[in-house]
């Protein structure tokens, strides 16, 4: 896929001028406090769109104080100067040399001239299907193109200069204007990242688990991609459903059974039955009648990607004898066998072919996940136009860290590279792990290989994002998630440029201790990592937060409080947002010191040292919204289990050592 070029390198061109005298050529929006240009939407626009006029005025308003009317359809007598939000055909009258015919997905075009601004995009939504049920809730508004959407996002930020730091009110900088007014300009990008709403799952549309941040991730134009892919498995509930009329669905085990082994929610299916395939789009029928937006359907092996595999003649006969030999495992015993991704890319084909068929008119998508024995590339078979590979492929964060399943010792970048030369689209769908306290919102930052990571996933055809798991923890991680919704706009930003500019208007004066203070985390996790390995997990977090760390960290923090202590208001209170991320790291992980020494040997004095940081943890919790996230950080949780005396782990492996010491006293 040809990459246009990037958002940042363009705008860079285009001249934004804030509180300056308009000139002849310039479209002004406001001048000295008062609305020159009403907005126009076109006529009908789904409601998504409608709110984002919305929020352009809104956003207009509060730099300047003046809220500019809004107008549906177009208006007459036409206004000498207007906004348009969205394409309608009066558009090709005021601006003749613009090509309105959108050929990219979400492809967003933003135009001025002396007269009129047009911020639109390629939209497409069905009229019949605007409300839609999603995974909690209902969809109120759904398309399938927001490109007029994110066009608003993208002029907000990238010509108003508004900046969503992180959720919340006091994450959100803008620049205070009276007059606003705008040079001669034409910007048109389409985004190569299409599925960006896993990115942030918990926080994907009407997803309502975990998240807290569904308005940043939509601001962030994460929410609202033209890709629905889900990044699990989907035939979890085959067995329960055909295992008493359908048995010759499901995998022939090696003493002849179809047995569903291992488990129903992991059983494995004879995927080269074609009645399994008829079944696959039986179901998607039924799905496509209750939503025909959804153009994404899954084909994805279960869970337990070791056992239960078919051994009938016919998959077999799917597997190339050259690929990679993996250890296969059934209920009588396990076997070296070739890995199984030319046989789950042909399965896929075999789906994508039938979805062909049935809907010739329709642009319907396969997904099929790279996972477990179906990590390496295929050796022969290619996935076909219509089928999206979904690799499961974990070095975010992680490093060059090989697949614990490789015979041959092949790392997870290697296998994702091996995939880009084979499969027209790809998802990059990596578990984070925790090697420095991802899981319980410690810093676990790691900004500059984030940036190589996306770089390198954009060069080998990904077209989607869906990270597991990310937690939302504001305060202690809130650089790297920034810079994670950047990036999956468009990977080819300048990463630095990012991070200096997010610094600088988080924490004005402050900016260079705040960056220091972050860098100190980054740069010890580097090198824990690289000598630890990326699977490094919380019995090494001893190993990596120090005393010494901690106390480089807060001076460099403490010198950012200074900073601020003259300056206005927001600077202190969002230097205050990260202390308390300090604070609950520093008690975290004087937890994980205490408990180490606790589950060896049982302490009533420690027992209390440890309650006293959780009450004090939850006071940081109830103080800061969106520093951390309460709901993952719960003790019951299993990532918390082990770090609270009343709430043991089963798998605990305490590492006691004599010199270490009982606390990490910093002062």
């Amino acid at each position: 896929m040809n990459m246009k070029l990037s958002t940042l390198t363009v705008l860079v061109t285009c001249v934004l001028c804030l509180d300056t005298p308009a000139g002849a050529a310039e479209f002004v929006l406001v001048e000295n406090g008062l609305s020159r240009a009403p907005i126009v939407v076109f006529q009908g626009a789904p409601p998504m769109t409608r709110g984002a006029a919305e929020e352009l005025a809104q956003y207009i308003e509060k730099i300047s104080g003046a809220r500019p009317k809004i107008i549906e359809g177009q208006p007459d007598p036409l206004p000498q100067r207007a906004i348009w939000v969205g394409f309608q055909p009066k558009l090709k009258e005021l601006f003749p040399d613009i090509d309105f015919d959108f050929q990219h997905p979400e492809e967003i075009l933003i135009a001025a001239n002396e007269n009129h601004l047009i911020i639109a995009g390629r939209d497409r939504w069905d009229p019949d299907h605007l409300v839609v049920e999603g995974i909690d809730e209902q969809i109120v508004g759904k398309q399938m193109e927001y490109g007029t959407v994110n066009a608003v996002y993208t002029f907000l930020q990238e010509q108003l200069g508004i900046r969503w730091l992180w959720p919340g009110e006091l994450g959100e900088d803008l620049p205070r204007r009276a007059t606003i007014s705008i040079a001669p300009m034409e910007v048109r990008y389409h985004p190569q990242i299409r599925a960006r709403g896993g990115l942030f799952n918990f926080s994907a549309l009407s997803n309502r688990g975990y998240g807290r941040a569904h308005e940043w991730t939509r601001r962030q134009r994460l929410q609202l991609g033209s890709l629905k892919l889900h990044g699990g498995h989907a035939f979890t509930d085959w067995w329960e459903r055909f295992h008493e009329t359908h048995r010759e669905y499901f995998a022939l085990q090696p003493d002849g059974e179809r047995s569903g082994f291992p488990n129903p929610r992991t059983v494995k299916l004879c995927q080269s039955n074609p009645a399994v395939w008829q079944q696959w789009l039986a179901d998607v029928e039924r799905k496509l009648e209750k939503d025909p937006t959804l153009q994404v359907f899954s084909g994805s092996p279960n869970d337990g990607w070791a056992s239960g595999h078919c051994t009938c003649e016919n998959c077999r006969t799917w597997d190339h004898p050259d690929g990679e030999p993996r250890q296969f495992h059934w209920k009588s015993g396990n076997e070296i066998h070739p890995a199984l991704s030319d046989r789950h890319v042909t399965f896929a084909n075999r789906l994508a072919g039938l979805l062909k068929e049935r809907y010739p008119d329709k642009q319907y998508y396969v997904s099929m996940i790279a996972y477990g024995h179906s990590r390496p590339a295929p050796v022969q078979a290619v996935p076909a136009e219509n089928v999206i590979m979904v690799s499961v492929a974990n070095f975010f964060g992680r490093s060059d860290d090989d697949d614990r399943g490789s015979t041959r010792g092949t790392t997870h970048r290697e296998q994702f590279a091996a995939w880009g030369k084979v499969a027209p689209h790809l998802t990059w769908r990596p578990n984070t792990g925790s090697p420095a306290g991802w899981q319980q919102g410690l810093p676990d930052v790691s900004m500059t290989q984030l940036a190589v990571d996306f770089r390198f996933v954009a060069d080998n055809h990904c077209v989607g994002l869906f990270v597991d798991s990310v937690w939302e923890h504001w305060a202690t991680q809130g650089p790297q998630y920034y810079l994670m919704a950047q990036l999956a706009w468009n990977p080819r930003i300048d990463d630095r440029a990012v991070l200096e500019d997010y610094y600088r208007r988080a924490f004005g004066p402050a900016a260079e201790h705040v960056k220091a203070y972050f860098t100190v985390f980054e740069t010890a996790r580097r090198a824990h990592v690289a000598e630890h390995g990326g699977r490094a997990g919380l019995s090494m977090f001893t190993e990596l937060y120090t005393a010494d760390l901690l106390k480089r960290a807060k001076r460099e923090l403490d010198r950012a409080v200074a900073d601020v202590a003259a300056g206005p208001q927001v600077y202190r209170r969002r230097v205050e947002f990260v202390a308390a991320g300090f604070d609950y790291t520093h008690r975290m992980v004087e937890n994980v010191h205490f408990m180490e020494h606790y589950w060896s040997r049982p302490n009533e004095q420690v027992a209390k040292k440890v309650l006293a940081n959780w009450d004090a943890i939850q006071k940081i919790l109830d103080a800061h919204p969106y520093a951390l996230n309460p709901g993952p950080l719960r003790p019951t949780t299993p990532r918390m289990a082990g770090l609270h005396p009343e709430y043991p782990a089963p798998k605990w492996k305490p590492q006691p050592k004599s010199e270490r010491p009982e606390d990490l006293d910093l002062d």
